[in-house]
């Protein structure tokens, strides 16, 4: 996928940002490479763009596709296996994909799963960070802020709760 100056961005580790130049640099070895330099909320990076697909770089999800989103993240949880390892294991696949409609997911699980029982460290880091990610790109599409994306995703895991758990 190619991305040109003044794109909206996600970076799987970074969050969104946005595509300020793309540039030529030595950063490793003796070749230059293109880059893609991505502006985020606390950082620049630069994304290699023959590795951009690799890395899992992408254009932030656009505000018609929410809809779905919206339905994912009120649907009924998938089933985590009680095995912390597997259950790592498994999230850290899924989150490969690095989709919003995996992030959707892994957070309606994870986040049902904290209903009934306590989440382990490892889940509470992971469910952190995938929700950080989901808040900004969120915000981004929905053009409106992180807190109010992040009380809209909240109400929506609500409503999934009382829906699934009554």
């Amino acid at each position: 996928m190619q991305f040109e100056v003044g794109d909206t961005v996600f970076h799987p580790v970074h969050g969104v940002g946005h595509i300020t130049a793309i540039s030529e640099n030595r950063f490793v070895g003796n070749q230059n490479r293109q880059y893609y330099e991505v502006a985020t909320e606390k950082s620049t990076i630069w994304v290699p763009i023959e590795a951009s697909a690799t890395i899992g770089l992408r254009r932030v999800t656009v505000k018609r596709d929410l809809a779905r989103y919206r339905s994912v993240l009120k649907s009924h949880p998938t089933w985590l296996d009680d095995d912390h390892g597997k259950r790592r294991l498994y999230i850290a696949n899924r989150l490969k994909e690095g989709s919003l409609d995996v992030a959707c997911q892994v957070v309606r699980d994870l986040t049902a799963r904290g209903w009934n029982k306590r989440l382990t460290q490892v889940d509470t880091i992971a469910l952190r960070k995938v929700r950080e990610g989901l808040d900004q790109e969120w915000a981004a599409a929905e053009g409106v802020s992180i807190a109010e994306a992040t009380q809209e995703i909240d109400a929506l895991l609500l409503e999934g709760r009382q829906t699934y758990m009554s």
